[in-house]
């Protein structure tokens, strides 16, 4: 077996090993003597027999460990802007393991980071998508309404030109709802303007209103202040969260709550359906799960889903407190 192929520790113990039974078989089979007191010349002998064992053993290690050292300068230039680099293994078993690592490392950085930027992008061409199919849907069809409403008042008589104007009037208003419900869906009012509990609130009330599944709120009253971020990403995740009960979950009631934490604040999201399936896990780990994952990473926070005590799947969110 070639020296480069032991193991480091095994390496480094051959090396001083080696310089320790040089040493010993010069003492043992030189006339070297040492007295007591130690004589000039004696001490001479063992100053330099012990500074060309100290140089030995440093010129042999650096030679031994300088690849670790040569790639972990390489591994602080790694650009992850440029994909592709990848090292060669050189070096012993240990800086080949290293390199492999490493190299996995890398692939999976870019792996993710392409999927995650794909799927960005496909969120926000699904969401481009369906603000531009509701404003020509909804407010686009109003708007055209109105415009052949003001056309027939041009040519209605006196008794009709006021009924005609009442119906335009109603039309505006209508389309000026569907404009602001567009721009709450985006970003929701109560959130920005009355915090987090509130817009939970709404939300829940919303969701009981349009789905028919009881809703039970837990909000602590002593709740520390979280991060602009941090808010967007509980709501949202309570968002997804109660749009996957009312798709998947076949529950009759769902409890949301905000909890207090260790310097934190935790969401969670619990249901009394039938449970994650094994298709719903697949559909939901590379949808909403895995987009509510993301969320909870990007504000430093920690995502878990597991069975909830009344046999559904309960969405547990914690993220750190402050940063306002």
């Amino acid at each position: 077996m070639r020296f480069s192929r032991l193991p480091l520790l095994w390496r480094v113990f051959a090396i001083n090993a080696a310089l320790l039974v040089i040493a010993t078989l010069l003492l043992a089979l030189t006339p070297v003597t040492i007295h007591a007191p130690i004589a000039l010349v004696e001490a001479t002998v063992l100053v330099v027999a012990l500074v060309v064992m100290l140089t030995a053993n440093l010129i042999l290690l650096r030679h031994t460990l300088g690849p670790i050292d040569r790639l972990v300068e390489r591994m602080r230039t790694v650009d992850l802007l440029r994909p592709g680099q990848r090292f060669v293994e050189r070096g012993g078993i240990e800086v080949g393991q290293l390199v492999r690592t490493f190299n996995e490392m890398l692939e999976r950085l870019e792996t993710e980071r392409r999927e995650s930027g794909q799927r960005a992008l496909r969120a926000q061409e699904a969401e481009r998508l369906r603000i531009a199919s509701g404003l020509h849907d909804e407010v686009g069809q109003v708007l055209t309404g109105v415009l052949l409403q003001l056309n027939s008042l041009a040519a209605a008589d006196e008794a009709t030109r006021g009924r005609d104007l009442a119906e335009t009037k109603q039309s505006v208003r209508q389309a000026l709802e569907e404009v602001r419900r567009i721009a709450r869906e985006l970003r929701p009012e109560m959130l920005e303007h009355f915090g987090l509990v509130s817009a939970l609130t709404e939300l829940s009330r919303k969701f009981a209103d349009q789905s028919g599944i009881r809703v039970e709120r837990r909000f602590a009253d002593d709740l520390p202040p979280l991060s602009e971020e941090a808010e967007i990403a509980v709501y949202r995740v309570a968002q997804e969260s109660l749009t996957n009960v009312a798709r998947h979950a076949d529950a009759s009631r769902v409890e949301i709550a905000l909890q207090t934490g260790a310097d934190s604040v935790v969401l969670r999201v619990a249901d009394n359906g039938h449970g994650l399936t094994e298709t719903d896990a697949s559909l939901n780990g590379h949808t909403g799960l895995r987009g509510m994952r993301e969320r909870a990473l990007l504000v430093g926070g920690a995502l878990a889903v597991k069975p909830s005590n009344e046999g559904g799947v309960e969405i547990r969110l914690e993220v750190p407190a402050g940063g306002r």
